[in-house]
């Protein structure tokens, strides 16, 4: 695990917490914390050398986005999802995502998208398909979450764009520890983020539609392949 976030200056218990469940996210998010794993409060607070408040309110944050189970007395452990769960939030996602897709061509198109959006949504593909091509994990989760939460926000609604975060940052846990069991990564995951930014400036719906579909396919079928190539039970 990293060291104390407070290093390097004083900080606000709010910020302090947010510190905390950031590095914490990214433990869960890269394997580095393993699905299963338990702690307490007061292991992580030694590990940081802070207070135990701002760990406990870190956790309970954490275990309110999914990631986190609290056990009544013991403590928390790290999420475990099975490959039934992936595929149920794949199915989430997807079915959030058709109403969205539902209302755009309700109402003709996507609407008005300013330029300086279409850049910075750009600028977090190009990033994300490089780091896909060439099988850095660790760089795509990143620029992947960050990309996908650009273009949900797009739409305006953020209710649904936290939603869908919550659930990608999910299916990430998931699928981590089943591709870094792969010998090569390079190409493996999807890597057509500019084709949906092209689609989404020409105002394509249709065709943006097709792309986070072809997304989620990708997705659902590598899943399978490499659940199904692993050992052990996975329901």
């Amino acid at each position: 695990m990293p060291g104390s976030p407070a290093a390097g200056g004083s900080v606000t218990r709010n910020s302090l917490r947010q510190q905390i469940a950031d590095a914490l996210r990214d433990e869960v998010l890269t394997g580095r914390l393993q699905a299963g794993r338990h702690f307490t409060v007061k292991e992580i607070a030694e590990l940081y050398g802070v207070s135990a408040t701002p760990v406990r309110e870190a956790l309970v944050d954490l275990a309110a986005q999914g990631l986190l189970d609290i056990e009544h007395h013991r403590g928390f452990q790290v999420r475990r999802f099975s490959h039934k769960d992936f595929r149920e939030m794949v199915d989430a996602r997807t079915l959030v995502i058709e109403g969205a897709f539902g209302r755009m061509t309700d109402a003709g198109s996507m609407g008005e998208i300013p330029a300086a959006a279409i850049a910075s949504v750009r600028r977090r593909a190009e990033a994300a398909a490089r780091a896909a091509l060439s099988g850095e994990l660790h760089i795509l989760i990143g620029y992947d979450l960050r990309f996908w939460r650009e273009i949900a926000a797009l739409g305006g609604n953020p209710h649904i764009c936290e939603f869908l975060d919550r659930i990608r940052v999910q299916t990430w846990v998931y699928a981590v520890p089943l591709l870094r069991a792969q010998p090569c990564l390079a190409g493996l995951c999807w890597a057509e983020h500019l084709s949906l930014v092209d689609a989404v400036a020409d105002g394509d719906t249709a065709a943006a539609q097709r792309i986070v579909y072809a997304y989620n396919d990708h997705y659902l079928a590598l899943m399978d392949k490499l659940a199904g190539a692993r050992p052990g039970p996975e329901s």
